[in-house]
């Protein structure tokens, strides 16, 4: 069972900067003028010249905390980082939970304001996915160790 979280984990190195340029969303104000594709790494530069505070929470939220908590994870299955570091790895995976409630925030929000068209794009499931996955593997890792510890 280890083997195959700290698989899945690893998987997550990957995965993570894939969901980060893939479109979450294609986005147009008026229908006649087509859909820009909207993606984690460009809606981060669009804040950066607009708004610095925001840019670098979602910066923290989107990037960091879940890499960070995939790196944690790897260290604490690869008995580098302390099995008590699990709590804190947790909760910095929900903190990038909160990113994915946004985005989808901002996509009911735009929908319901009717000016524009909003499509979501398969980056935003990848993106969801892979902060579930992390979500289950640091859920399923106490367990597994201990069973690892015990045979």
């Amino acid at each position: 069972m280890l083997n195959l979280l700290r698989l899945a984990n690893l998987a997550l190195l990957v995965l993570f900067p894939v969901a980060w340029f893939a479109p979450l969303m294609r986005a147009g104000l008026l229908p006649i003028f087509g859909l820009s594709e909207i993606s984690v790494i460009s809606g981060m530069q669009a804040l950066w010249e607009s708004d610095v505070a925001l840019a670098l929470l979602v910066t923290a939220f989107a990037l960091f905390a879940p890499y960070l908590k995939t790196i944690g994870l790897a260290l604490v299955h690869f008995n580098l980082l302390k099995d008590r570091t699990l709590p804190v790895l947790s909760w910095i995976g929900k903190l990038a939970m909160a990113d994915v409630f946004l985005i989808a925030l901002y996509i009911v929000v735009f929908k319901g304001v009717g000016i524009g068209k909003v499509e979501t794009g398969w980056g935003l499931y990848m993106f969801t996915a892979c902060i579930l996955t992390s979500i289950v593997i640091s859920a399923l890792t106490p367990g597994a160790k201990a069973q690892t510890i015990v045979t």
